[in-house]
């Protein structure tokens, strides 16, 4: 069999063959997973993937050398390739007009995956919007949710949480096209921190189809920015934790440098919005802390009990044994007179 090497080498079309990019997986806006598959209808972009591949092999096998000298290792000497047969080059342009079919499956299967996911998301909206509704009807819903999340509630801060409380709403809209976009919108009452009702950050393909965000700027009342706190590290003992204080929850707005990664959003619009209630109903563990501890006292006292009424058994049966001492000894007087 002929090796990486050898196909690279040999002609125009193993050349093709060797350096297609098989598949590579695209996470959706939505979640879903998907194969999307490189045309092969452009031959000069096919071209230029093959260069950028053989550009990322270069730079890989010389960091591996670079590693491999400053150990005092010597490099292995490269051997020519062997010419491939006949057999070999006809077997590989078969296994290329094969893989050919392959990617116009996947290709087909990725459009139908993504009109399922727009379908569905559109079924969902009536369900999310009477959802919303009911939990309008519970105070301090969201705030609560968030706390109890763990990655959530490692960003907030005691201020965060406080403002927090002001929290009324939370949407996830996902955009049509569902790997082009979505975003997340917060409702605040009146609050002492900041003038706006509404914030609002969205995830989207900018013109060069990278992942971008953008988001409300938040106006703050005078004296009242958490992204600009005197104190970074105020120790905090609460309910849930004791731990320095994070940066605020708040500088998440103003921080696009990564679009395409945004662990917080993420987590709101996968793992938060589609059921919120599984977290606004963790029990605190405190309460469960000191419910164990009640349980722990009460074990402690029906033992102290059972040990006093043992004693108590125990002193009748010694007064019981005096009493039939005592008898006997009276019968046997009676029996000397």
């Amino acid at each position: 069999m002929a090796k990486r090497e050898d196909i690279d080498t040999c002609c125009d079309c193993c050349v093709l063959s060797a350096d297609t990019e098989l598949s590579k997986t695209v996470t959706l806006w939505g979640g879903a997973k998907s194969k999307i598959f490189p045309s092969r209808m452009s031959e000069p972009l096919h071209r230029e993937e093959k260069l950028k591949r053989r550009r990322r092999l270069g730079e890989i096998e010389q960091r591996a050398g670079a590693r491999s000298v400053s150990e005092g290792a010597e490099l292995p000497a490269r051997l020519p390739p062997p010419p491939l047969q006949k057999e070999q080059q006809e077997a590989i342009e078969h296994i290329d007009e094969v893989q050919n079919e392959i990617d116009r499956l996947n290709e087909q299967a990725s459009e139908e995956i993504l009109k399922v996911e727009q379908k569905y998301n559109k079924l969902r909206q009536p369900f999310f919007q009477k959802r919303s509704e009911l939990i309008a009807k519970i105070p301090n819903f969201w705030v609560t949710t968030f706390v109890n999340h763990p990655q959530v509630s490692a960003l907030l801060g005691e201020e965060d949480e406080e403002a927090l409380h002001y929290l009324t709403r939370v949407e996830v809209t996902e955009f049509e096209d569902i790997k082009s976009g979505y975003r997340i919108d917060f409702y605040f009452d009146e609050n002492p921190y900041f003038e706006n009702k509404f914030l609002s950050k969205e995830f989207h393909l900018n013109e060069s189809g990278d992942p971008s965000s953008k988001s409300t700027e938040i106006k703050w009342k005078s004296g009242k920015d958490l992204t600009k706190r005197s104190s970074q590290t105020q120790n905090k003992a609460s309910r849930k934790r004791q731990h320095e204080e994070p940066e605020s929850f708040f500088t998440w707005f103003t921080d696009h440098s990564d679009a395409g990664a945004d662990e917080l959003g993420e987590v709101i619009k996968d793992d938060i919005w589609p059921n919120p209630l599984q977290y606004y109903l963790v029990p605190d563990m405190d309460d469960e802390e000191g419910e164990g501890e009640e349980d722990d006292d009460d074990d402690e006292e029906e033992e102290g009990l059972e040990d006093i009424d043992e004693e108590g058994d125990e002193d009748e049966g010694e007064e019981d044994e005096d009493d039939d001492e005592g008898e006997e000894g009276e019968e046997d007087e009676g029996e000397d007179d």
